[in-house]
């Protein structure tokens, strides 16, 4: 059940664990973030596309584990607002995510420039020693993507 921009009252999602996903043909970047208890989205890691029979499978494995209630899955655009061939591919897997979990929500958010934002971020903090850490690069994106969900489409 994929969602467009609609926008969500903040009650509806207050307690509900968010699963937030940076969807890339060869890594898809994780993070989770429960609203109203965790202070920011943790960085649940990474799925290596090419180790996995079906990546499908294993975000699965992690709703299921971590009790998600919701899924954000970023979506990318040009710097113009134009689809690419990636948003197309992005969109057929939310699709298909959305089919393969059934009944769990699914919402697209706009991830323009979201892995510029964490090579930023990563540059200035000392968790991150100061450097861009490409093993941890998808994770804080799909953390990135968490946190404008909750900026852009959740109405106060």
């Amino acid at each position: 059940m994929s969602r467009e921009q609609e926008g969500i009252k903040e009650e509806e999602v207050r307690g509900q664990t968010l699963l937030g996903i940076d969807y890339g043909e060869k890594f898809i970047g994780l993070s989770l973030f429960t609203v109203g208890r965790d202070p920011f989205p943790f960085l649940h890691g990474r799925i290596v596309a090419s180790q996995v029979a079906d990546p499908k499978e294993e975000i699965k494995k992690i709703v299921e584990e971590e009790a998600v209630d919701i899924i954000i899955l970023g979506l990318p655009h040009l710097t113009d607002g134009t689809e690419s061939t990636m948003t197309l591919k992005v969109k057929k897997f939310g699709e298909s995510l959305s089919a393969y979990l059934e009944n769990m929500p699914l919402y697209f958010q706009d991830e323009t420039l979201s892995t510029y934002e964490a090579q930023e971020r990563m540059k200035s903090d000392p968790r991150f020693d100061f450097k861009v850490d490409l093993q941890k690069i998808d994770a804080l994106s799909a953390a990135i993507i968490i946190e404008q969900f909750l900026q852009e489409q959740v109405i106060k």
